[in-house]
């Protein structure tokens, strides 16, 4: 009676029926390894609650799209991948986000294959991968001190191009002039630069020079915002 209520209306004698004690374990199994992958995740990173119970769910769905679509591999991934996107439809992902959802999709779709025990290990040499991977600085922190973001304002009467690139030759190894915004009801520019510094030069060197330039009027040095570009 109860492999009866869980049968499909299109079903015939060529086609393979899961058991329910098999859609349980490789459910289970999938709900599991998301669960871990998730609490991997959360070591030394930054993440809402919606990202982490999507990522703790996703294997889980898509361990039941391969199983309903009776091995069709390629349907099954096409319709899955779907799911991948949602995140990504008005909040940029990140880099690691979506390392996390691809990892949890191949999770999802080796337990529906049924092969449980190499999802298992999959996801934990995965895991600890991610892990240890993430624990490396990978020379980016030193890189990251040299990538600046300069703003300068200006007076009006000043033709602001080019006005700083022998100051940025000397001290940048690169310069770019991302923004231009008239300022104090338009007699003024800020300019916003994105620059890499050169090694071993002096930040206030250059912030003299430039005041000298600009007729000591506001400048400011940040670092520069690595979240829009991490990809």
């Amino acid at each position: 009676m109860l492999e009866n209520l869980f049968k499909g209306l299109f079903d015939t004698d060529l086609t393979v029926v899961i058991s329910v004690g098999d859609f349980m374990k490789c459910l289970g199994t999938a709900l599991v390894l998301g669960l871990v992958l998730t609490l991997c995740y959360m070591l030394r990173n930054r993440y809402t609650k919606s990202f982490a119970v999507t990522l703790s769910l996703l294997p889980a769905v898509v361990c039941v799209v391969i199983m309903m679509v009776n091995g069709n591999v390629g349907a099954g991934v096409a319709v899955a991948g779907a799911f991948s996107l949602v995140r990504f439809r008005s909040v940029p992902g990140t880099a690691k986000e979506i390392c996390a959802l691809f990892l949890a999709m191949g999770i999802g779709l080796i337990a529906g294959m049924g092969y449980l025990g190499f999802a298992v290990l999959f996801a934990l040499v995965m895991c600890l991968a991610f892990v240890i991977y993430n624990s490396l600085s990978l020379g980016t922190e030193k890189k990251a001190a040299r990538y600046k973001t300069l703003n300068v304002t200006i007076s009006e009467d000043l033709d602001y191009s080019g006005i700083f690139d022998d100051i940025f030759a000397e001290y940048t190894d690169s310069h770019t002039l991302a923004r231009v915004k008239t300022t104090n009801m338009g007699s003024m520019f800020r300019l916003t630069y994105q620059i890499t510094l050169k090694k071993s030069v002096s930040e206030k060197e250059m912030i003299d020079k430039i005041r000298c330039r600009n007729g000591n009027l506001e400048v400011s040095l940040s670092n520069q915002e690595m979240g829009t570009v991490e990809l």
